[in-house]
């Protein structure tokens, strides 16, 4: 029963984090390496509302969302615009981007483990003799939540449709009078404030850390390789796999191992099937 209520609690958390990037990239085909910079981004701009302005906790929230959504437009409209479809260019940039915002959090002293957020709740709730804390289940039902509400986003609004039409086929969307390049600012931004969303909602369970960027950026690659890299519904079937497996691996080998799993279960899925599993690309013997 602990690995079973766990598993779903760190399921629902990686497909969280997994989600930004793999909207980015199921629209636009971007690879965005910044995805785990922005993550941490939006975790130290809420502490910085809270505790230099003192604003309240939700408005801080909301407005660390908004910048994190923006900041991830203006990089694209700045960088990654020019060398869309260069798919080497694209990862370095988005990279080194992604780099120079993690440093900078370090240079401008932002390290240790000073930095928290406050948990939503300090209740503890026991589901089938487990004892879980109430944060935690404010993460699966949230989380299920923004699931929810990008699914009905993306089929019931205008600019949702715009989004799946272009990740169905580009040329065809741009046919249709598609505007490329804004649907993907717009997937840009989306996807940064969605990083920024899992941020807020995962960070009060541990400490704000630049490294975190990093693990994070792992994560949802690891989420989205299994998966398969351009399905949202990969993202989260993968999100489910390697969350129970952590869980799994944790409860018998040790905390140490949870991002051994992500490693191994990138090197695997590339090695045994390279498109993972709902993904779109050729398989080697397709293509040669």
């Amino acid at each position: 029963m602990d690995i079973a209520v766990y598993g779903i609690v760190n399921s629902i958390s990686l497909a969280l984090v997994a989600l930004g990037f793999a909207l980015v990239y199921g629209i636009s085909r971007l690879p965005n390496f910044a995805h785990g910079a922005l993550y941490v981004t939006a975790g130290f701009l809420v502490w910085s509302f809270l505790r230099a302005l003192a604003l309240n906790y939700v408005l801080s929230i909301v407005i660390s969302v908004l910048i994190t959504g923006i900041i991830g437009s203006l990089i694209y409209r700045a960088i990654l615009i020019r060398i869309r479809g260069m798919a080497i260019s694209e990862i370095v940039a988005s990279y080194a981007i992604g780099l120079a915002i993690i440093e900078a959090f370090r240079f401008w002293g932002f390290k240790g483990m000073t930095y928290t957020l406050p948990s939503f709740t300090k209740k503890t709730i026991v589901i089938g003799d487990v004892p879980v804390d109430g944060h935690r289940v404010l993460v699966v039902v949230l989380g299920v939540l923004v699931m929810g509400s990008l699914w009905a986003f993306t089929h019931y609004t205008k600019m949702g449709l715009a989004l799946r039409g272009m990740a169905q086929d580009e040329r065809a969307a741009m046919m249709l009078g598609i505007d490329s390049d804004f649907v993907a600012l717009f997937a840009m931004g989306l996807g940064s404030a969605l990083a920024g969303i899992s941020a807020v909602l995962l960070l009060p369970l541990g400490n704000i850390v630049v490294e975190k960027g990093y693990d994070v950026l792992i994560q949802a690659l690891a989420v989205c390789i299994v998966g398969g890299l351009g399905s949202w519904a990969g993202a989260i079937m993968g999100a489910f796999i390697i969350g129970f497996a952590q869980i799994i691996a944790t409860a018998y080998l040790g905390a140490k191992f949870q991002m051994v799993v992500s490693l191994l279960a990138i090197l695997f899925v590339l090695i045994l099937k390279p498109s993972g599993l709902f993904g779109r690309q050729k398989e080697l013997e397709e293509r040669v």
